[in-house]
């Protein structure tokens, strides 16, 4: 099966779908079969700080949703890497069915070796949405590549962060999506690897209960100082979006890039 978008023939695999991202007529392809991307990655997408121009890089980047989804606040080149070749073959599919092959360039390969090629300090902002869950027996459940986009397989925390400030240059920003339970770990290695955490907001799924997410950026060498921003809630009292989602899902929301 194929499909097209801007002229362009897209050919879909088996239990392959097209889904809609809901801003700026941008689309993706998707697999039941794969981890599909979910809220904290639109999320990240919008907090990201992110240059007006430059190179941007995300980590981590499955099957390309938030590569697409920067597109809309920047004009930088953006890349992503991905370490698993079905997701990245699906996500250069994905940059070709929305006509972004000018703009957003998918690598398949080992964010540990990325520097090697790309160079040291090259990026001027980096995103990512790494696997939350240390290795503990559980994701053996899962098929390989749900289990290596939710447990660290493919690559430990202290490996992504290691891999952001090899590459980012200095005062460049590193913007993670990741679990609360992991914030005091993810503050103590960027602080170990020269990133210093600048900006934190916490995301609850509704006003009277505990954090499930948490967004951070980092700055590399930056000077110590860290803001936090208010809480971002995701459902009212009536089960719907709260207005800010809103605004995210569908491209409204006010730029904070830098």
């Amino acid at each position: 099966m194929t499909h097209s978008m801007n002229n362009t023939p897209v050919p879909l695999q088996e239990a392959e779908r097209i889904d809609d991202l809901l801003t700026h007529d941008l689309r993706i392809i998707q697999s039941d079969e794969v981890f599909s991307f979910s809220m904290d990655a639109v999320l990240l997408a919008r907090f990201a700080s992110v240059p007006p121009r430059g190179r941007v890089l995300d980590l981590c980047t499955g099957n390309g949703v938030i590569p697409m989804l920067l597109t809309t606040r920047t004009k930088a080149s953006i890349e992503g890497i991905e370490i698993q070749p079905r997701l990245a073959d699906m996500a250069r599919r994905s940059v070709s069915l929305n006509g972004l092959e000018e703009r957003v360039q998918i690598h398949e390969g080992d964010l540990r070796e990325l520097h090697l090629t790309a160079g040291y300090g090259v990026y001027d902002a980096i995103t990512v949405n790494p696997p939350y869950m240390p290795l503990n027996g559980s994701d053996l459940k899962l098929n390989s590549h749900q289990a290596m986009a939710r447990h660290e397989i493919g690559c430990t925390l202290e490996e992504v962060i290691q891999a952001c400030v090899r590459l980012v240059r200095t005062g460049g920003k590193v913007s993670m999506v990741h679990k609360p339970q992991r914030l005091v770990d993810i503050i103590s290695l960027m602080r170990k690897h020269r990133l210093e955490p600048k900006l934190i907001r916490f995301v609850h799924p509704r006003a009277h209960l505990e954090a499930n997410m948490v967004l951070i950026e980092a700055a590399r060498d930056g000077k110590p100082e860290v803001r936090l921003q208010p809480p971002l809630i995701v459902y009212n009292e009536d089960n719907q979006y709260c207005p800010e989602i809103m605004d995210i899902y569908y491209g409204n929301k006010e730029d904070n890039s830098q």
